[in-house]
């Protein structure tokens, strides 16, 4: 990218992230409204943290698409409440148990495991929730698909299986097969989604080309979650460095070594620009943000 376009890009980034804060502000219910704790315990854990690049990539899906402003908002806020959830209940003591999320203490830290528990179920709930809203989309058909799309990715063929395939895969030696299939799982479905989410409004053609790139760049995005485990520390990633490792987890730098590793972030990311070439400029956001994943260094 050009230094116009990288500042293009930022401010652009400054934007979305700025929006869907306020909007995540809007549907998260109050903690001065009963239950107390457990609402101030949901604010915590979905506002305020992270880079928000599901919420970037529907936005940017959205663009390509021309879908319309509110049904991106919904589902970039649907995409978003469901990963604070996942990540709620990954980092509980039954899971991953990690004291950190964001640069600062994990829900289950700051409060206690059942209110981490109970957190994570309300997020769940309330993405449905905001995606259901009555007269969201005109097109009833659309907004019954959008559910549909998001329910796939969070569910034991999306998100939640991945998750157990990599519980299950702690200490054992993995193909990059197996690998790509847990993460395909764990982490590309949601990515897909909240892109499918946004394109939502978009010919077959924009549909097709958009689930071909976060079919890359989703599974991309975990390659380089792999390699910062390894390059990056604790201060800058937001959570605990090296955690996969000291976890006996198999991630593609145990598998495949560093250098080969990048090599594959970079062949995915190649792919994944490769699928957005009909639309030109139009799918320019999408085409940027696929070098924001493969080349972030937090």
């Amino acid at each position: 990218m050009t230094a116009n376009t990288s500042s293009d890009f930022l401010a652009w980034t400054k934007v979305k992230q700025s929006r869907i804060e306020e909007v995540l502000d809007e549907v998260l219910p109050p903690d001065n409204q009963e239950p107390h704790i457990l609402h101030g315990a949901m604010r915590y854990s979905a506002l305020g943290g992270g880079k928000r690049v599901r919420a970037l990539l529907c936005y940017a899906a959205a663009e390509l698409c021309h879908t319309d402003i509110t049904i991106a908002d919904a589902a970039a806020a649907a995409v978003e409440l469901i990963h604070a959830y996942s990540l709620v209940h990954d980092d509980m003591p039954c899971m991953d148990n990690d004291d950190l999320r964001r640069g600062k203490p994990s829900c289950h830290k700051q409060y206690d495991d059942a209110t981490a528990l109970l957190v994570g179920d309300a997020l769940q709930s309330l993405a449905f929730d905001v995606l259901s809203t009555p007269q969201l989309c005109a097109n009833a058909n659309q907004q019954i698909s959008m559910l549909n799309i998001l329910a796939k990715a969070a569910g034991s063929s999306g998100m939640a299986g991945g998750q157990a395939i990599d519980l299950s895969s702690v200490g054992k030696a993995l193909t990059q097969q197996q690998l790509e299939t847990m993460h395909r799982l764990k982490t590309g479905a949601l990515i897909q989604a909240a892109a499918l989410l946004g394109a939502s409004s978009g010919t077959l053609e924009q549909i097709a080309a958009v689930q071909a790139y976060t079919e890359n760049i989703g599974l991309a995005f975990q390659v380089i979650d792999d390699i910062l485990d390894t390059e990056a520390d604790t201060a800058t990633l937001g959570k605990t460095a090296g955690k996969d490792a000291g976890s006996s987890k198999p991630t593609y730098v145990t598998i495949l070594g560093l250098d080969v590793a990048k090599d594959l972030a970079n062949k995915l990311h190649t792919t994944a620009i490769a699928a957005l070439a009909p639309f030109g400029n139009q799918a320019l956001r999408l085409r940027e943000l696929a070098d924001f994943i493969t080349q972030r260094s937090f």
